[in-house]
């Protein structure tokens, strides 16, 4: 039971992404799905390897305590974690599954009702900003891994099929009175340290393959984002694509002109950085997949403005 109650509550913990969001109170919370991306420690509280409550997360973070982000300090937002849409992610990293997330959701709302009563929850939950990230497990994990020898689908069949998924866990969230959604694509996948040491040549080139897998999937992402506005289903909904792969590629092929002196290799938790660097703030990428606290910030302020454009 206490288990439950602080996964609960770690993971709709009201969350504002910047300053700048608080000050536009058009917006009363922003409410996070998805990936590691965005998780704050909800793993901590899951049977899984997919934690990050350990030295030397947390490095830079609130009293330098590792809380189970991703990173040397703050991730793009708040809330949930090592997640996707494929029915199989969940159950590979043993996190929390889509509709796990929902029931949660639903849990939060009975306690905001509890506290605020039922016109004032659901006029908050209808304009809080749904942040969705979801894609990046399931086709740098799930479809790498569990697919190349079970299901053997293309990879256009699987972003086909992905685009479906996610559609379905917005329309959950639909159901239950989400009405702003913020979608965010899948960062370039074969640019992480990872896929470069493994695929790429020793840190020479991105994986091209995974790439191109991840602009398929974000075009048809988007492309059904424009489809789902207006549609009878989804009617009252507002969307926007947040674009994630662009934004993060560009501080890759610009690093320097961003402060960044390393954008291949990870600051620490691979074993070509045993021993975390020193300074975190020079790397594009703080482990072996996940960007790093400056990284973040570098690329956050122009899509909390397309956010709050796309949503207000």
């Amino acid at each position: 039971m206490f288990r439950k109650k602080m996964l609960v509550l770690a993971l709709f913990s009201i969350y504002f992404l910047s300053i700048e969001a608080v000050r536009n109170e058009s917006f009363p919370a922003l409410l996070a799905f998805g990936d590691s991306m965005v998780d704050t420690g909800n793993n901590n509280y899951l049977l899984t390897l997919m934690k990050g409550n350990y030295w030397p997360y947390g490095w830079n973070f609130d009293s330098k305590i590792p809380t189970g982000r991703f990173g040397n300090g703050r991730v793009f937002s708040d809330v949930v974690g090592g997640a996707g849409v494929d029915p199989v992610t969940s159950k590979l990293l043993r996190v929390l599954s889509p509709a796990d997330q929902v029931k949660d959701f639903k849990g939060y709302k009975r306690k905001l009702k509890g506290v605020v009563g039922r016109s004032k929850a659901k006029k908050i939950v209808a304009n809080s900003v749904i942040l969705v990230s979801e894609g990046n497990n399931d086709i740098g994990i799930t479809y790498a891994i569990h697919d190349a020898g079970m299901r053997l689908m293309t990879p256009k069949v699987y972003t086909s099929k992905l685009v479906g998924w996610n559609k379905k866990f917005i329309k959950d969230l639909y159901d239950h009175g989400a009405r702003k959604f913020a979608v965010m694509g899948v960062i370039p996948l074969g640019c992480l340290p990872m896929s470069r040491l493994i695929f790429g040549g020793f840190f020479v080139w991105c994986n091209f393959l995974a790439n191109t897998i991840s602009e398929d999937y974000n075009k048809k992402l988007k492309s059904g984002i424009k489809s789902w506005r207006g549609a009878s289903d989804f009617r009252g909904a507002r969307f926007v694509y947040v674009d994630m792969y662009n934004s993060l590629m560009d501080v890759i092929n610009n690093h320097r002109k961003y402060g960044f002196t390393h954008e291949k290799n990870g600051c620490c938790c691979m074993l070509t950085a045993i021993v975390p660097c020193s300074n975190p703030d020079k790397y594009v990428f703080y482990d072996f997949a996940h960007p790093s606290e400056k990284a973040y910030k570098t690329i956050a302020k122009k899509l909390v403005e397309d956010i709050k454009t796309g949503l207000a």
